[in-house]
Formats: C-alpha cells, sequence, structure tokens
C-alpha cells in the first residue's frame, strides 16, 4: 500500500534471485537482472552484488534497481539502493539490516529475515516503522503492520484514488492484509486508525486538518474498477470541502461508506451513513464526476437538537450569508435530492424551531411545518411561526402557504402578517434557488398599511417621530445579493408625506448593506419637526427632496438634497412663519453661517423669536464633502484680515418684519463628520448664542 511497503515487497524477490546467480559463489558474485516481475510491481535493470570473505560469518549485500514500476499502487521511481551485512543464520535463514535510498531522499533502516518458509521485514525512520510478513504457504497474501507511520508514505496510493490531493501531516497505526494473485484485483484490507491527518488541494477547494480516527479497510483495485469499503469512527479534526466547513467534536462521529470507481470517472458512493449522537444522522448515496464536482446526491437528515449544527456544519455558508452568529434551536428532517449537479427535490420538516440573528436583525420563534421543493411535478406544503422581529420589530404569527414545482417555491395565497400596530401584505412570491452557477433569485410584492412610525422609531432608537407607513410595491426582486423595489412607499408623519421611491438594497443580511432611495418631502410641519429634534422652534411648512440618497451599513455615504419652506401652504393652512432665537442659532452653526439685520442687527439679541419670509438649505455630500447651498446667492462678507476678499455667501433664511433677520452662510464645502456632529451638538442645546 505505502510507498515503504512496496520496497518490503520487492526486496526478498531480488534476494531470491541472488541465489539463482550464485551456486558456488567466489569472493565476489555480481548477478545483473533485466526484469523482474512480482504481484505487485516490476523491477528493471536489477544489480545484485555479495562481497564473502572465506571463513567469515557474514558478507555485505548491495542490491540496486534502475527503475521500478507498481502501476496499481501508483508508484514509479528510479535508483533505489540497499546495503547491508548480510549473515546466514540456523536452518538456512538468512538475515540483513541497513539503510535503503532511492533517489536524493532520506534513508530508510531496512531489516530483512527469510528462509524457505517465510519472509519477515522491516522499514523504519525514527519510531515510525512499518513490518511485513510473507508465507510461503499463501504466496498471494502479505501481512504489514505500522506503527506511528507518517501518513506521506501512502502518497502515492492516494493519488490513485484522488490525484488532486496533496498530504500535509498525520500518522498511521495498524494493520492490512495485501492479497495479489496474479490477474487478479490487488486488495488491501485491515484496520487502520490515522492520528493529526491533514491534506489539501491545489485550489484550496477541499482540505483537511488534525482529522483523527480508526476504520476497517477494504480496498481493491484494477485498471477498469476501484472499489472501496469503509467503518469506522471519526474524532476531532476539520476539513473544508467547497463552502462547506465542517469541526468535529471531541465525541466519536461513525462513518460508513461503499464507493467505487470505474476507469478515469469519479467516485460513486452507493451508500453512506453519519452519525453524529443527536446532532446529525444522515444516510443516502452520491456520485463525483472526474474533477471530483458533486454530479448526485439522495440523503435524508435527522437533528434531534439543531443547535450544534451551526458550529459543526454550517459555518461556512452561514458565512457567506453573514449569519455566522445564527443561534438555533429545536428539531429537524431534512430530504434533499440532486441530480447533474442541480437541486431535483427537497423537503423539511420543522419541529418547533427557532433561529436568531446573532446581530439582533432578524427572530423566528416556533417554526413549524413541511416546506417542500420541486424542480418537476408540483407539490404543495405549509410553513408557520409563532411571532418574530426584523430590527428589533415584532411581528405576529402567520401560516405560510407554499406550491413548489419546475424548479420554483411560490405563494398559493398572499400572506399577512401584522406588525407595527399596522400589517405587511406578502403577494405573488416566486423564490429559485441557486442552480447553474446562478445564485438565488425571488420575487415578490409587498402592501404595507398603516405601519405606525412611533414604534419604528422606537426601536431603531429613532427621535420620537409621530406617523404611519403605508404604501404598496408592485414588484420587489433579488438577484446577486441585491433587492430592487419597484412602485414607492408613502409616509404620513409630522402632518406631511414623505414620498419613497428607486429604492433598492444591496447585501440585506450581508457585510456593509447598502441601501438607495429617493425621497420627496410635502407640507411637512416644521414645528412638529423642530420641537422632536429640540432644534430650537420654527413654525411653517417645509418641502423638498433628497435624491440618490445612500447608504452604506446604515451610515449616509451619498446624496442630493434640497429643502425649502412652503410659504402658500403656510398661508393656506394659516400658519405663522416665525423661527426661534435657537433655531437661528442652531441654523449658523451647522451651516457655517452667520445672521445679520440691518439698523436692528445690534438688537437681535433681545427677541426670543422673528419672523421669516423663506428658508432654503442645500447639501450634495460625495466623498465625505457636503457641497453648501440656499435660498440664492448673498454678497460676500467682505475683506478678511489679510484684506483677501471673501467668497460670496449663500442665503439660509430670508427674514420678514421687525427685527428684520437674515442669515448668510460662507462656508460651500463643510466636512460630513464634522457636520454630523455639529448637528448632534445642536440637538442637544450645546450650541453657544452668537451675535453679529
Amino acid at each position: 500500500m505505502l510507498r515503504p511497503m512496496l520496497i518490503l515487497l520487492l526486496v526478498p524477490a531480488c534476494l531470491g534471485a541472488t541465489d539463482a546467480h550464485a551456486a558456488d559463489p567466489p569472493r565476489v558474485a555480481q548477478a545483473r537482472i533485466a526484469r523482474i516481475t512480482t504481484a505487485v510491481a516490476t523491477l528493471h535493470d536489477v544489480r545484485v552484488r555479495l562481497a564473502w570473505v572465506p571463513g567469515a560469518d557474514q558478507g555485505e549485500l548491495s542490491l540496486q534497481a534502475g527503475r521500478v514500476e507498481a502501476p496499481d499502487l501508483g508508484y514509479r521511481y528510479r535508483d533505489l539502493r540497499w546495503q547491508c551485512p548480510l549473515q546466514r543464520g540456523d536452518n538456512g535463514t538468512w538475515r540483513c539490516d541497513g539503510p535503503l535510498r532511492s533517489g536524493d531522499g532520506e534513508p530508510l533502516r531496512l531489516a530483512v529475515a527469510l528462509d524457505d518458509a517465510s519472509t519477515d521485514a522491516s522499514l523504519s525512520r525514527g519510531r515510525a516503522a512499518l513490518r511485513l510478513q510473507r508465507r510461503a504457504a499463501t504466496p498471494d497474501d502479505t501481512r504489514i503492520d505500522l506503527a506511528r507511520v507518517p501518513l506521506a508514505w501512502a502518497r502515492a496510493l492516494l493519488a490513485q484514488a484522488w490525484p488532486e490531493a496533496k498530504l500535509q501531516g498525520g500518522t498511521l497505526d495498524g494493520g492490512l492484509k495485501v492479497h495479489a494473485p496474479t490477474a487478479q484485483p490487488l486488495q488491501v484490507a485491515g484496520t487502520l486508525a490515522v492520528s493529526g491527518a491533514g491534506f489539501d488541494t491545489p485550489d484550496a477547494s477541499i482540505a483537511a486538518q488534525g482529522l483523527g480516527g480508526r476504520f476497517a479497510i477494504d480496498y481493491r483495485t484494477t485498471p477498469e474498477l476501484s472499489t472501496l469499503a469503509l467503518d469506522g469512527n471519526l474524532q476531532g479534526g476539520e476539513f473544508l470541502a467547497g463552502n462547506a466547513y465542517v469541526s468535529l467534536p471531541a465525541t466519536p462521529v461513525q462513518l460508513r461508506l461503499q464507493g467505487r470507481k470505474a476507469g478515469e470517472g469519479g467516485w460513486e458512493f452507493p451508500a453512506f451513513a453519519w452519525r453524529d449522537g443527536d446532532a446529525l444522522v444522515a444516510d443516502g448515496s452520491a456520485a463525483f464526476d472526474a474533477d471530483a464536482d458533486l454530479r448526485a446526491l439522495d440523503v435524508r437528515l435527522h437533528s434531534n437538537d439543531i443547535a450544534p449544527l451551526r458550529d459543526r456544519y454550517l459555518s461556512g455558508w452561514l458565512g457567506l450569508a453573514s449569519l455566522s452568529d445564527l443561534e438555533m434551536r429545536g428539531a429537524l428532517d431534512l430530504q434533499l435530492r440532486i441530480a447533474d449537479g442541480r437541486l431535483q427535490q427537497a423537503g423539511a420538516d420543522l419541529h418547533d424551531i427557532t433561529l436568531a440573528d446573532g446581530k439582533g436583525r432578524f427572530r423566528f420563534e416556533g417554526l413549524e411545518g413541511a416546506p417542500r421543493f420541486s424542480s418537476g411535478e408540483p407539490v404543495q406544503s405549509t410553513l408557520r411561526w409563532r411571532g418574530g422581529q426584523l430590527y428589533g420589530l415584532d411581528f405576529a404569527a402567520a401560516t405560510v402557504p407554499l406550491r413548489s414545482g419546475n424548479g420554483e417555491l411560490r405563494l398559493r395565497e398572499a400572506v399577512e402578517v401584522q406588525a407595527l400596530g399596522g400589517s405587511l401584505r406578502f403577494e405573488d412570491l416566486v423564490l429559485r434557488p441557486p442552480a447553474a452557477g446562478e445564485g438565488m433569485r425571488m420575487r415578490f410584492g409587498l402592501a404595507l398599511d398603516r405601519l405606525d412610525i412611533g414604534r419604528l422609531a422606537q426601536s431603531l432608537g429613532w427621535p420620537a417621530f409621530r406617523g404611519q407607513l403605508s404604501g404598496r410595491i408592485p414588484t420587489a426582486r433579488y438577484q446577486d445579493e441585491r433587492l430592487d423595489f419597484d412602485g414607492g412607499l408613502t409616509m404620513q408623519v409630522f402632518g406631511g408625506t414623505v414620498q419613497v421611491s428607486a429604492l433598492s438594497l444591496e447585501r440585506p443580511f450581508g457585510v456593509a448593506p447598502s441601501l438607495s432611495a429617493d425621497l420627496a418631502l410635502d407640507d411637512i410641519d416644521m414645528l412638529a419637526l423642530t420641537g422632536v429634534f429640540d432644534f430650537g422652534s420654527i413654525s411653517g411648512k417645509l418641502d423638498g427632496r433628497i435624491g440618490g440618497l445612500r447608504l452604506v451599513d446604515w451610515g449616509a455615504t451619498a446624496f442630493d438634497a434640497e429643502l425649502h419652506t412652503d410659504l402658500d401652504a403656510a398661508r393656506r393652512e394659516r400658519v405663522r412663519q416665525r423661527i426661534s432665537q435657537r433655531a437661528v442659532q442652531n441654523i449658523s452653526s451647522v451651516g457655517d453661517a452667520s445672521f445679520v439685520g440691518s439698523l436692528q442687527g445690534r438688537l437681535i439679541g433681545l427677541f426670543d423669536d422673528f419672523g421669516y419670509r423663506r428658508i432654503g438649505i442645500s447639501c450634495r455630500l460625495a466623498n465625505e464633502v457636503c457641497e453648501m447651498g440656499g435660498l440664492h446667492a448673498a454678497p460676500a462678507a467682505g475683506p478678511g484680515p489679510d484684506n483677501a476678499r471673501s467668497e460670496p455667501g449663500f442665503t439660509i433664511v430670508e427674514g420678514a418684519g421687525l427685527p428684520r433677520l437674515t442669515v448668510v452662510g460662507y462656508n460651500r464645502l463643510v466636512d460630513w463628520p464634522t457636520l454630523l456632529e455639529r448637528l448632534a451638538a445642536a440637538s442637544k442645546g450645546e450650541v453657544k448664542p452668537v451675535v453679529q
């Protein structure tokens, strides 16, 4: 099986060849044999030299082989050399013990003892030892015992079954029987214990480290067909296969499989079984193509306790979805069938399952039902839950009727979920699982009816907004980790409306989720708005837009915003347009502005509030810099200390009445983090009055 084992099988044949050419040996006897054929290998260009001093107890044996080929075991190597003192014992026994070299590799220690009835040989390096026993009565059988043998010694044999695998470490202990009859399959059977095994593939798609276990093995091979039967326990270690990462527990995991490989094709496993206590029990069959890609799978899984599955089996897939800290409880039965690399059927039976995102993004409690997926004939099923949360927002129990066929999963009818004092209604949901190199795709419609914005604000830690959120999104599409919404949403807030359109969300549950939208504001009651933010009071009506809004990880990175008061709406609703001294101070602080007046300028600080005609401010954010603007251009502030003329300003507040107040901004480029700090300070009343 192992390369050293092959050497043990060959040397006795060479020693036998020595006897054939040395009936009356002289002081130095030499023999050259073109080819020696054994059951496992063929040696070419074999040279044997024996030097013996007459009357001595021993001679010096030297053996060389120019080329060795063992196609069944995968070994083809050159320049095999062994030199040792040859001793004759009682009853026709011969013994020889010396260093064995192959090419430029590190030498091993080979000791051979043989007589007419048996051959015993051992190969060692340090604490690693491999012993071979053969009996003349059973010439086709060889017994091999291993003790702390490096797994690397089996590299060539592993390459026969899996050429891409590269061994990285590990040791073997146990015993094997090699049965090598002429013109019949080579058979290697026995029990092996592996410790600290590691391997990987060149593309790192499959790898393992620290694997341990004990297995009964039966491996048979011919050029046309190889078969493998494996039965034993894995214990400890970890391995990666594609996106699947498995971290084995310290307790034994029973593994049983039967495999076959025809010619140059891939391995097929007509039966396999996996037993990991209450965490996971699996039975089924699988097939891989010649490139080790999964071609077919039929598996039945059962878990009495799904909590350990995250860390032991699911962390690879969950990590891709940024759900590596997902909490799981409950029990599960699952059936999967894959054919030609595509999911054909899937079914789950859920038993009181709870799923909770560790980052608090979602939570489902009491998941029950038996959802089914089919790529062919239609099937119907149901999923339900007792309740849950989405970004801290509670939602009520619901039942989801499902239908699947032709590779799609659909809602049989609309589903309404009570949440935030209103309801969400999901319509026309269609889901396609990943297939043929494409990720998951989903399409659905969504209607929101009178959701309480106050509850939403409280859950998200926002200021105490008041109002309702309603609207209908005819179609939402999810593909390539991006969710796009058609249609729009309407929020009734602060006595006015906010229209949301062009809404999309990238990586909703991934790393750095990104939201894009356009917002339109109409007739917002500024007194209610400024009261919520504790900004100082401004009465009037506000209109505006926030276009090209982009939030990354829920922080603004880009937008083009323009807000202004609506004089016609204020007159229509008979709202006085007044601004408080504190609001003036805050606007001046946030906008890098000054407030100035005419003859009354020196008296402004004596008044609590002022009349205004218009208020307007704009900000275009890009690369963490906000380009500021206002109602219209304003004169420059005049020469500075170095007599340099300043740039023209922009009017933010245009006063009305007496005293007449005008607020003018002069810095058009403002650092966005600084602007946020100023807004936070203004909302906390930390801005000190400044009168100019």
